[in-house]
């Protein structure tokens, strides 16, 4: 912007994406925004203190309390990108109702529907994301197994381009 008159200078006017009236500049200033937020709502909600029974941010996620594209939902399992992914595809699968599971080890005989539902989804929304080469599902679980600090199972379906060794 020219400091003298408010009105764009010459390389701004002349530049869809630095005109601040443009379509570009509009759409851009758009999806960075909900990007943005998106992030810092989970983020936000990843590092306030919180008690053994207050919600998790994933709670705040199946109640539609912070924002999240959502790729796979129905009345058990809820499937969505993951805000940081750590590959090309990476998916965050969880189970809408806890019932205690918390992680894997703490998973009981009564568990075995849901476990089995989260993996059954895991190889739906692979195909649904075009996934048929393979793909790889995470369970993190514990502290040493890189688990984050919430008492919630997320499986994790990621796509990884795998090297193959052949070793003689």
């Amino acid at each position: 912007m020219s400091s003298t008159s408010g009105s764009p200078d010459k390389d701004t006017a002349n530049n869809p994406i630095k005109h601040p009236n443009s379509r570009i500049a509009v759409l851009t200033s758009h999806f960075t925004t909900t990007m943005s937020s998106e992030k810092d709502a989970a983020l936000a909600a990843a590092a306030a203190p919180r008690s053994a029974d207050s919600p998790t941010i994933f709670d705040k996620i199946i109640n539609k309390e912070i924002p999240a594209k959502v790729v796979y939902e129905d009345d058990k399992v809820l499937a969505f990108r993951d805000v940081a992914p750590q590959a090309p595809t990476h998916i965050l699968l969880i189970p809408k109702v806890r019932d205690g599971l918390t992680g894997l080890s703490k998973a009981e005989e009564r568990h075995c529907e849901i476990l089995g539902q989260l993996l059954y989804t895991a190889k739906l929304v692979a195909k649904q994301e075009g996934l048929e080469d393979g793909y790889r599902v995470v369970i993190n679980d514990g502290p040493n197994g890189c688990k984050w600090p919430f008492p919630v199972l997320k499986v994790e379906l990621l796509l990884i381009e795998a090297q193959f060794q052949i070793f003689k």
